[in-house]
């Protein structure tokens, strides 16, 4: 059967000041409005909880046998509230991949805030994200949104957080392994082997559409078997290279030689924005957007090159 917590409440409370003038006090409530509520409960429960004598209420012997299953319940009550208060749970953060410029931010925050509890996942495509964002599984995403056509919902707001510099990653055999800087016009008729670009991701149209400006040849061919065979791959073949960020954390063998090349003229970077809702309480939210603000760097800067559908712009 359904118990009144309000009822229980001002039944402990009777209990704890020996009279329901007092336990009317304690709570703000008229002594009416107390027995009122003792009447409902005993109602409920088919028993007699007190009974009045001149000293006050005394507990029943039913009312004894509630007494310790009551006080549980508000302690069970408060635990419950508690979990969900803003701040008693750990900031549930998307990065998309432990490896990206995202999970960098994370750890550069975690590294300033060590007092606040994060809680990181990796969320594979926008839509799951914002998803999550707009049920509450998880707080914030990382993401470059948006996708064109793909506007989105009016709770969900978006800042801009960092535009990451691409760079191409090479052979030493690579035509272009020599070089200190390559302008984008140079990569044009050089194969840029990318595996991981999965239609339909946020990834996937920023790279159409830098190929569409300025008519590269990125090819996603074979399966994505992650970043070390990607790297041995390009480490063997001449005349493969790969697009990488300048911020992605990777280790690779002495003898692969592999090159790090800076892109001009204009140099494409890739947009990362912050996803939240707009009315998410979590203090822990508050402080990382306040973290991101101050290390953030200027975005659509000169020389650079992003997707027009990017927003804010």
């Amino acid at each position: 059967m359904p118990v009144d917590l309000d009822a229980v409440r001002t039944f402990v409370a009777i209990v704890d000041t020996g009279q329901f003038q007092h336990a009317a006090a304690d709570l703000s409530l008229t002594q009416q409005a107390v027995s009122k509520r003792i009447a409902g409960l005993e109602k409920n429960l088919a028993v007699r909880l007190f009974t009045r004598t001149a000293h006050g209420a005394q507990l029943t012997i039913d009312g004894q046998a509630f007494l310790p299953h009551a006080r549980e319940l508000l302690r069970v009550a408060e635990r419950a509230v508690a979990s969900v208060l803003p701040g008693s749970r750990p900031l549930r953060v998307d990065v998309i991949a432990s490896r990206s410029a995202a999970s960098g931010l994370m750890r550069a925050f975690h590294r300033a805030h060590p007092e606040i509890e994060l809680d990181v996942v990796m969320l594979f495509d926008v839509e799951t994200a914002v998803a999550a964002i707009g049920s509450g599984t998880i707080d914030a995403s990382f993401r470059a949104v948006a996708v064109p056509g793909r506007p989105l919902p009016q709770d969900i707001e978006s800042v801009r957080v960092l535009d990451e510099p691409l760079q191409l990653l090479t052979g030493p055999a690579h035509a272009l392994a020599g070089a200190r800087s390559v302008t984008v016009a140079q990569l044009t008729g050089h194969r840029i082997w990318m595996p991981g670009i999965v239609p339909g991701t946020e990834w996937a149209a920023y790279y159409d559409d830098l190929v569409a400006e300025f008519g590269l040849t990125i090819e996603a061919t074979g399966p994505n078997f992650g970043s070390d065979a990607l790297l041995d791959t390009i480490a063997d073949t001449p005349a493969l290279a790969t697009f990488m960020s300048e911020q992605t954390r990777l280790v690779w063998p002495a003898g692969h030689g592999l090159r790090r090349i800076p892109v001009t003229d204009p140099t494409p970077v890739y947009p990362h924005s912050l996803l939240c809702r707009r009315d998410n309480p979590h203090p822990g939210l508050a402080t990382l957007r306040a973290h991101l603000a101050t290390t953030a760097t200027s975005h659509d800067a000169a020389g650079t090159w992003a997707p027009s559908w990017v927003i804010p712009r």
